[in-house]
């Protein structure tokens, strides 16, 4: 090889190397960490996102405000993130004004704002740039429920491109295979789970239930589980059929609710509460032949419950009212209490990310 070929190659690598290291993204400040949805309280339209580093004890307030300098006006129903972006879903107490707020997930810098949304509950991500957002339309009247919807949104363009009629009260939502499927609120006088095919973006069947559930996971056995009153179902989404119910202890009113997943998606844990007897956190294995309420994992009434899969660690909130500002607290699996972090009002979900 000669003198001048030695030097070609020497100017290429120099070019190469220019190209990646300019090309490199910076770190930006929501990369990491978890994103508190803090709901508000509803008549105030006050809801919230606070940014929660996991080595740090103080948050980050308000994170949308403080990115773009205009407030959320409601309350917050759902954050998700879809391919870069984040899907903040606001519920304001007047008709007409709930919204779709779309952010760079790195960044939390406005994108897009969809207004044609009314009671947006729950988000997910079901294809590449691709969202499904629950929503249970305007009530009636007598704030009974009208049929749900589910809005397709294309994440290229931030536009909806389909509107998908289910049943009243829609609420919850997970991806099984190649099909999504949409509980509903227990008090929208629906029984059912909708079943909808994401490449058609159609309903292709209902599977019924004893009440409503808006609490849905999927295991690692690709099985879904939820919560009806005093017990916890276990469905199969091939056949479309419950395959197994557990139930727990009669003496009293509380009932299982808010079910997280651990890592490895082989435990179930949830909340088991009444609003006047109070509240505990329980867990079982999914291979449990029984669900166990003697021995609470955790003693407090929660408002949020969630778990850090990067961390291996549970996140609650605690609301003491609707008027002040609600808690954090990190448990280890054990149950032990790590620590608590002051956030907003009515911490209620959390994005870990």
């Amino acid at each position: 090889m000669n003198y001048k070929k030695l030097l070609l190659l020497g100017f290429v690598s120099i070019a190469l190397f220019s190209c990646e290291t300019k090309d490199a993204e910076p770190a930006q400040p929501y990369d990491t960490g978890v994103i508190v949805i803090n709901a508000g309280n509803f008549f105030d339209n006050n809801g919230t996102l606070s940014f929660l580093k996991r080595d740090s004890t103080k948050a980050t307030l308000d994170v949308f405000q403080k990115e773009n300098k205009r407030s959320i006006v409601g309350g917050i129903t759902e954050y998700a993130e879809i391919d870069g972006k984040g899907i903040i879903l606001v519920d304001n107490s007047t008709d007409g004004q709930d919204a779709i707020e779309i952010v760079n997930a790195r960044t939390f810098k406005s994108v897009a704002s969809i207004k044609e949304v009314e009671n947006p509950r729950s988000a997910i991500k079901v294809a590449s740039n691709k969202a499904y957002v629950v929503c249970w339309d305007v009530l009636n009247a007598d704030y009974s429920y009208k049929p749900g919807y589910v809005l397709v949104i294309d994440l290229n363009t931030n536009k909806v491109t389909k509107k998908i009629a289910v049943q009243n009260g829609a609420e919850g939502i997970v991806v099984a295979g190649n099909e999504a499927f949409i509980g509903n609120d227990p008090y929208s006088g629906k029984s059912e789970i909708t079943v909808i095919d994401i490449a058609k973006d159609e309903v292709s069947g209902k599977i019924s239930m004893k009440g409503g559930t808006t609490n849905l996971v999927v295991d690692a056995n690709n099985k879904i589980w939820c919560s009806v009153g005093k017990e916890v179902f276990r469905i199969n989404p091939s056949s479309k059929s419950i395959e197994a119910t557990f139930s727990t202890e009669k003496t009293t009113g509380k009932v299982p609710g808010k079910l997280i997943l651990s890592a490895d998606k082989r435990t179930i844990y949830f909340d088991y509460s009444n609003w006047s007897e109070g509240g505990e956190v329980y867990s079982f294995n999914i291979s449990d032949a029984a669900i166990s309420t003697a021995k609470p994992l955790i003693r407090r009434t929660l408002s949020g419950l969630g778990f850090d899969t990067n961390a291996n660690i549970i996140y609650a909130g605690v609301t003491p009212s609707y008027k002040q500002a609600g808690y954090v607290f990190r448990y280890k699996v054990t149950g032990e209490l790590i620590d608590s972090v002051k956030v907003e009002i009515a911490p209620s979900k959390f994005f870990f990310k």
